[in-house]
């Protein structure tokens, strides 16, 4: 018997930002659902793998709308856990590193990927938030060499995706329990998966020739709109027109122009033409029309990405953008390749490159770089989340407040600088 599954984040989740900004590395959407929900199908295979915890940071746990709710804590003391780094691709290593033995921690590459321990030694760092780590180094356990792979930069999240995709949508069930037209088009109908509610109109075209295709509860797809599989649409989502594929698109979105290998966190907009490729999007997001992402570099070399206060080589020479929560961008903004716009921002000024590196809270006119007052942000968030009848809550704006306290410094040195087009 297990005590069931125990997810956790670990320090380096800052090297996810801006995508981690205010949501912990469970929440992010990937594949065909989430990090979290990967896991949890994951560890099926372990006898009575049930979520037990989440330890991660509070004010992100608390700004998770929709997080996995944990089952009653086991009654057996001698059952065991099974904690997991919620950043690792979940493989064949669980499996060996579980089968190494009890009280057993294992690392991959130094970094903390899992380990086995008993019900009752795991229990004692429930509520350790984002100290679970350390409380797992300090136990003393067995370690365990694994080859675990980890997401630890935001371009791992669709550079990945495709796999993650093709890997949760094999064997998918075709069903048609949605509205299918019969002016639609579908290739390869095997592969395709329609949720209760949703919608596919007349001359839409759902090509899963390349991939699976699945389609939400509730979700719409419109006329003239192309999905080309692998494809994971959330539910709520609406396709509004071109070309969209190869992507995880979240709850409640609304997209529409050309959209290529890219994760959408939920509740974002892009209903407009202008292309979106090789990014990764957060919440709350809408990118003004025409908004374009440049994602391939004129000298066909490999992409170099501000993280933290390093430019990384990240080794790939499709790279796009990497849009935190909240970021609002004007008709015609041009984003560079590599872009890493903060959460908060405020684009506009179209027509020419914004910054490769935009900070937390930004407001890029075109020509300065100036700070995006808080209570001004925030007036404009409660608006847009009101009108998606999920307005914003007293967690929200504790989590949008100290991220803006804690990134005071990044912005003072940019403040009133002005910045040459990219």
């Amino acid at each position: 018997m297990t005590g069931g599954l125990l997810l956790f984040e670990d320090r380096h989740w800052s090297d996810l930002r801006p995508l981690t900004d205010l949501l912990p590395v469970p929440a992010l959407a990937f594949g065909g659902s989430t990090v979290a929900e990967r896991w949890l199908d994951a560890a099926s295979p372990v006898p009575g793998a049930g979520l037990l915890a989440i330890e991660a940071r509070e004010v992100a746990i608390e700004a998770w709308r929709e997080a996995p709710r944990p089952k009653a804590p086991a009654s057996r003391a001698d059952g065991e856990t099974l904690a997991v780094n919620a950043a690792a691709l979940p493989g064949a290593w669980v499996s060996r590193g579980w089968e190494a033995g009890p009280r057993t921690l294992w690392l991959a590459g130094g970094r903390i990927a899992g380990a086995r321990l008993p019900f009752e030694v795991a229990a004692r760092g429930l509520g350790q938030g984002a100290r679970f780590e350390s409380f797992l180094a300090g136990l003393g356990l067995t370690t365990v060499e694994v080859e675990a792979r980890f997401l630890s930069r935001p371009w791992d999240l669709f550079e990945s995706n495709l796999a993650a995709l093709a890997e949760d949508l094999e064997g998918l069930e075709p069903k048609v329990e949605g509205e299918l037209h019969r002016l639609a088009a579908v290739y390869q109908p095997d592969r395709v998966a329609l949720a209760p509610g949703s919608r596919i109109d007349a001359y839409a075209v759902l090509d899963a020739r390349e991939g699976p295709i699945r389609i939400g509860s509730g979700a719409a797809v419109l006329s003239h709109t192309v999905v080309v599989g692998p494809c994971a649409v959330g539910a709520g989502a609406r396709l509004l027109g071109g070309v969209i594929g190869r992507s995880t698109i979240g709850p409640g979105c609304r997209i529409a122009g050309e959209v290529d290998s890219c994760v959408w966190q939920g509740w974002s907009n892009k209903s407009h033409h202008g292309f979106v490729g090789h990014s990764v999007v957060g919440e709350w997001v809408n990118l003004g029309a025409l908004t374009t992402t440049s994602d391939l570099k004129n000298t066909y070399g490999p992409v170099r990405v501000r993280v933290g206060r390093e430019e990384l080589d990240t080794g790939l020479f499709k790279v796009g953008s990497f849009v935190g929560a909240h970021v609002k961008t004007g008709i015609g903004t041009l984003l560079p390749t590599g872009a890493s716009i903060g959460t908060g921002s405020n684009l506009f000024g179209g027509g020419r490159y914004v910054p490769r590196h935009v900070p937390t809270f930004g407001w890029w006119d075109g020509e300065v770089m100036r700070e995006h007052g808080l209570e001004r942000f925030l007036e404009t968030a409660r608006m847009a989340m009101a009108r998606r009848e999920r307005p914003l809550r007293p967690a929200d704006e504790v989590a949008l407040r100290a991220l803006h306290q804690d990134t005071q410094a990044e912005r003072r040195s940019l403040a009133e600088t002005a910045v040459r087009p990219a």
